[in-house]
């Protein structure tokens, strides 16, 4: 377990932040979906030699689900069989209780959580004042546009999702500005 338990630490400091990007109809609530829990962790697990695989297993209720986690010095870390039941017996319900196992267990396993709590949205809300240095916020957009590498785009971009507060107007600023920026240093490869 040398290898990958040392990896593993490497890539957790290259995790970004699970983003609230998707929105419940029922309950009118935003949550991360499962692309944005891989897109939060993919990056850091391959850039340090980890592959990302999730296991499924037969099950009459429902799913499970297994995250493990292989190094390329063939060393695996297997995080333990999530069950969740399906709320309908058919495909949809099927499908929708993958998605959700797959996405709970890769937060539990990876270490992450979504980027910010209802509770703490809602206090935020009532707030009148911004508590964001503006001119700092300025910096860092300059400076996301000035990178030349996924990895120094991400270090950037961390920087500057923090500097944010959670205030969803610069969030947002900074995610399509990091955007803007991985298309463009992808399409120079």
């Amino acid at each position: 377990m040398k290898h990958i338990a040392t990896a593993l630490v490497k890539a957790q400091k290259a995790f970004g932040p699970a983003l609230k990007s998707s929105t419940n109809p029922h309950f009118k609530s935003r949550y991360a979906d499962l692309a944005a829990c891989v897109e939060a962790v993919i990056q850091g697990l391959n850039d340090n030699g980890i592959a990302l695989i999730q296991k499924n297993y037969d099950c009459n209720d429902g799913v499970m689900v297994e995250t493990v986690f292989l190094h390329e010095s063939g060393e695996m870390l297997e995080c333990g069989v999530l069950h969740v039941p399906a709320a309908k017996q058919d495909p949809q319900g099927f499908g929708s209780a993958l998605t959700y196992a797959r996405r709970y267990s890769l937060m539990a396993a990876c270490g992450i959580a979504p980027e910010d709590d209802d509770g703490n949205s809602a206090s935020r809300r009532t707030e009148v004042k911004s508590e964001v240095n503006e001119n700092q916020m300025a910096d860092l957009l300059a400076a996301m546009d000035e990178v030349t590498t996924i990895a120094e785009l991400q270090k950037t971009y961390k920087t500057a999702y923090t500097a944010t507060k959670g205030e969803q107007a610069w969030v947002s600023k900074v995610i399509a500005k990091k955007d803007a920026k991985k298309a463009l240093l992808e399409g120079a490869k």
